[in-house]
């Protein structure tokens, strides 16, 4: 229903249903993007889905847009559904409002009917924006954690992440202080859109979509509350937003695009989509290719649903959001030993999309 979208995420819900959203409009930063909402109906609402996960996604609908009182109309961007484990807690779909990522805020609310209905949208507390990109993890005691970032605002011109966590659904909040840490060469990194990957004993890795052509992570040893320097992984980023998920069986799954920007060109740097599977979050192994054609394949959400299958959602060429589903039993792995992706590394074979 639209010229251009992007930036999807994907939740299943208390229920079991798949949901997912994304931004849609004429082209990002144009005060006629909204985010848009959909169902995969034939997994929620048919016994049909009992043998398939596959399905059928409802119409998007517009679920809210960027309008204000004195009748301005600002852009939204990134949406994030979140599905708090506990009881009959609401289904949480947090987004920004704003001209630009450097003057954006926080918004959310919430659904308890799978995203039939919403009520109406809370502007969140000054100095928290929110999950920027990724999804938040749930912690041992019911908390949220959420990665959050700014990029360039006048008082802070590196790019800096940080992290939020709500021990009541969104209502309060706290907030780390935004992470530092510098390149080999002296540089600072400029990293934003944290993915939250959980290692065991209260340990958490967080991988950052970063300015430095590759992934950049850091550590935490107390469920988020404080973290260690941030320091360059060795796998590749074009400055572009990835996504992980800790698997059920402890393995990390890791979306992203394998490649570098080429004299700071966005052009191209996007059309490579790429899977690795690790299993301390140290050393990765290549898994799948998704993507590698022309066009831009970006911006991956993935979550384990509680059948096991993986579901990812990502950016295909800005005119529609895809759905893969995948096995991760079956899923493949080879040694990546420096930069290179592994030639034998297979291209995509889901389960379905």
């Amino acid at each position: 229903p639209h010229p251009e979208c992007h930036a999807s995420t994907i939740a299943e819900t208390a229920s079991g249903a798949l949901v997912a959203a994304w931004f849609g409009g004429t082209a990002e930063r144009n005060p006629d993007v909204g985010i848009w909402f959909s169902r995969l109906v034939a997994r929620a609402d048919s016994a049909a889905a009992a043998s398939s996960p596959s399905g059928r996604w409802s119409p998007p609908v517009e679920v809210a847009n960027g309008a204000q009182a004195d009748g301005t109309r600002y852009p939204t961007w990134n949406p994030v559904l979140y599905q708090s484990p506990q009881g009959d807690a609401p289904l949480l779909l947090f987004f920004k409002v704003g001209p630009s990522p450097s003057e954006w805020w926080g918004m959310v609310m919430e659904s308890a009917d799978d995203g039939r209905t919403w009520s109406e949208p809370r502007r969140l507390p000054d100095g928290i924006l929110g999950p920027i990109k990724n999804k938040p993890i749930t912690l041992p005691d019911g908390a949220l954690l959420a990665g959050s970032s700014v990029e360039d605002a006048p008082e802070q011109p590196v790019w800096r992440a940080h992290f939020e966590r709500s021990g009541d659904l969104g209502r309060t909040w706290t907030r780390t202080d935004g992470l530092a840490g510098r390149t080999a060469a002296g540089e600072d990194f400029w990293i934003i859109q944290p993915t939250i990957l959980t290692l065991g004993d209260g340990e958490l890795l967080a991988l950052f979509r970063s300015k430095q052509s590759r992934i950049a992570a850091s550590r935490s040893t107390d469920e988020g509350r404080t973290w260690g320097p941030v320091y360059a992984t060795g796998l590749l980023n074009p400055d572009a937003g990835v996504d992980g998920v800790t698997l059920a069986d402890g393995r990390h799954l890791l979306v992203y695009n394998h490649k570098v920007r080429i004299d700071g060109a966005w052009a191209g740097s996007r059309s490579r989509l790429n899977a690795a599977l690790s299993d301390d979050g140290d050393t990765w192994d290549a898994s799948l290719m998704l993507e590698d054609q022309d066009g831009e394949y970006s911006y991956p959400a993935v979550i384990q649903t509680r059948d096991g299958l993986v579901h990812l959602t990502y950016t295909h060429r800005r005119t529609r959001i895809r759905h893969v589903v995948l096995d991760p039993a079956a899923l493949p792995r080879h040694p990546m030993p420096g930069v290179e992706w592994p030639a034998e590394a297979p291209a995509l074979t889901p389960a379905s999309e």
